[in-house]
């Protein structure tokens, strides 16, 4: 196999050996090796080496990352896919956010082991989903192996990218894909004034999708596509739309070009409620 991995960045927790069954269906979509990598703050400090010149460790005896490893080791056993595994020094985000760009994809759980049980999303995948050079696909719900890659635009120039992504997902996964475009008109004040508005460009959405997916549908002459637009809050509209999806695919800020390259304020909230994986395309 050939061309970047896969990466999956693992802990031990039960996200992360979900975030190792996405990596490892990827891997053999695409043909590629995953890489399994635990960032440790801990791996190069004096304290932790070892004197056994055979570097041979009891199964008792294994450290944190080392077990963590090991139980993603035996999840991806029974595939065909190569896998190689790694445990790099470093902050976990930090270390995902670099070797991300040697990956082609990279795969998350929505949280970690250290986690306080009622979040619903961890520091960890909202640091690496805002910085990562690659796509990022995390972890939410369950994974069926049915249904639908629904993607949200918004018709800014991330949307060409996500769009490419989607495209390529659905034609890997053999499935139909849906494009859903969310205006959110509350700004334009009362109600008169957004009939108004509405009247004038009613049909401006719809056209925003046919213009942006006609490219790509050429390059994926195989897969379907159905193009929906919507008024309301997007974050709520793709939430609901995406309840019976296999993938949500959004970009990482659409619009919002914030300081710091946080995660746009739609694709933070679906990462925090959606109820299947999510990618998040730079």
């Amino acid at each position: 196999m050939t061309g970047p991995p896969i990466l999956v960045g693992v802990d031990g927790s039960e996200p992360s050996l979900a975030a190792v069954d996405l990596a490892i269906r990827e891997g053999a979509l695409r043909e590629r090796t995953v890489r399994i990598v635990y960032g440790d703050c801990w791996a190069d400090h004096p304290a932790w080496a070892t004197n056994d010149p055979d570097g041979d460790v009891a199964a008792d005896l294994l450290s944190e990352p080392q077990q963590a490893i090991r139980d993603a080791t035996d999840r991806a056993s029974a595939t065909q896919v190569p896998i190689t595994t790694e445990i790099l020094a470093g902050d976990p985000a930090a270390v995902l956010i670099r070797e991300s760009a040697h990956a082609d994809l990279l795969v998350l759980g929505h949280r970690g082991r250290g986690g306080l049980p009622e979040l619903l999303l961890g520091s960890v995948a909202i640091k690496v989903a805002a910085h990562a050079t690659c796509p990022v696909l995390i972890t939410r719900g369950t994974a069926p192996a049915t249904g639908d890659i629904l993607v949200g635009v918004d018709g800014s120039t991330a949307d060409d990218a996500v769009l490419g992504f989607a495209f390529h997902e659905a034609a890997l996964r053999g499935t139909e894909l849906r494009v859903l475009h969310a205006a959110n008109r509350s700004h334009l004040g009362n109600p008169e004034s957004l009939l108004q508005h509405h009247t004038a460009t009613e049909s401006a959405p719809a056209q925003l999708l046919t213009d942006a997916v006609l490219n790509w549908s050429r390059k994926y002459p195989t897969v379907t596509t159905h193009q929906h637009s919507t008024t309301g809050r997007p974050a709520d509209a793709i939430l609901q739309a995406g309840a019976n999806a296999q993938l949500v695919v959004l970009g990482a800020r659409g619009h919002a070009k914030l300081a710091g390259r946080r995660l746009g304020s739609v694709t933070h909230a679906v990462l925090h409620h959606a109820s299947c994986p999510v990618a998040v395309v730079q």
